[in-house]
């Protein structure tokens, strides 16, 4: 049987969330973390299905897509299969034809780890676009303590959390409005089917103000945990809660059993860049998007 491409239902989800757990390991790339579909279900179990590309071959999940939007796809290759010929050039004759995985007026591939596929991409006319920095820190060893008072934040509590988060990450004024949808989204995404495996942190000063916020993803005991997102209050940037909260996460993630600590940022963000490497962290090469214009 050849290669099929397909969308999962909701009920499907199972068999690409347990592949990208087995996908990560340490020293291999950042690419698509089971996380990042916990993050992404702020909008729903089913827009997350609905979102989920897979190749299979006999039922083998081979190669995992997640739309962040109709012009982004961030991918995951099996280790096993990222220098399989067949599926490399499968893969990019799917996402270089127009409209059948990504819009027609323009595409961006994410695609750390698949140098075949970047290959083949290149050669069709792709090009590099932004450049991304990986950090990872080993968890072996106890994190020291952030000196900040952290919660794990409870259902009861999201409020605070999309709080602190809408500051970080919008800075425009948060209205009712917004809290209703973004505690709402909150909620769903801890009642769906990724947030076993996920804890969401909240710092606190010593005035007891939240001022920085996390989420980390665990993809099982052993294997390497992602950091996505992290933010600090607009009202409080500059005291250093940016590396306090990530060292909670890192503690967190080995509280859970990961064997490392992963993020990935644009490497344009310096501040983001100094405060992951202040936290103890260690980058890795530089990786960058591919892109392609409209068709």
């Amino acid at each position: 049987m050849g290669i099929i491409l397909s969308t999962p239902s909701v009920d499907e989800l199972s068999p690409a969330v347990d592949a990208l757990k087995r996908w990560q390991y340490d020293g291999g790339p950042l690419h698509l973390h089971s996380g990042d579909l916990g993050w992404h279900s702020l909008r729903g179990a089913e827009a997350t299905a609905a979102a989920i590309r897979m190749w299979l071959r006999d039922g083998e999940v081979l190669a995992i897509g997640l739309l962040d939007g109709p012009e982004l796809v961030r991918m995951a290759v099996a280790p096993d299969w990222r220098d399989d010929e067949a599926l490399a050039r499968r893969l990019a004759a799917d996402l270089d034809a127009p409209g059948r995985v990504l819009d027609p007026d323009g595409a961006t591939v994410e695609a750390r780890g698949a140098e075949r596929l970047t290959q083949l991409l290149l050669e069709r006319g792709w090009e590099r676009a932004e450049p991304w920095t990986s950090f990872h820190r080993g968890l072996s060893d106890p994190v020291k303590d952030c000196g900040l008072r952290i919660e794990t934040i409870e259902p009861d509590r999201a409020e605070v959390w999309v709080g602190v988060h809408w500051s970080a990450f919008r800075g425009s004024p948060f209205s009712d409005a917004d809290r209703r949808r973004t505690v709402g989204r909150w909620l769903a995404m801890a009642g769906g089917p990724f947030y076993a495996d996920a804890r969401c942190l909240a710092a606190f000063d010593q005035n007891d103000e939240a001022v920085a916020v996390a989420a980390v993803w665990s993809a099982g005991p052993g294997r390497p945990g992602l950091l996505e997102p992290m933010g600090v209050h607009r009202g409080h940037r500059g005291h250093g809660y940016g590396t306090a909260i990530t060292l909670a996460a890192a503690a967190a993630l080995r509280d859970m059993g990961s064997s490392s600590a992963s993020v990935c940022v644009e490497s344009s963000n310096v501040g983001a860049v100094a405060t992951y490497a202040s936290a103890g962290f260690t980058p890795s090469d530089e990786v960058a998007d591919l892109r392609r214009g409209s068709r």
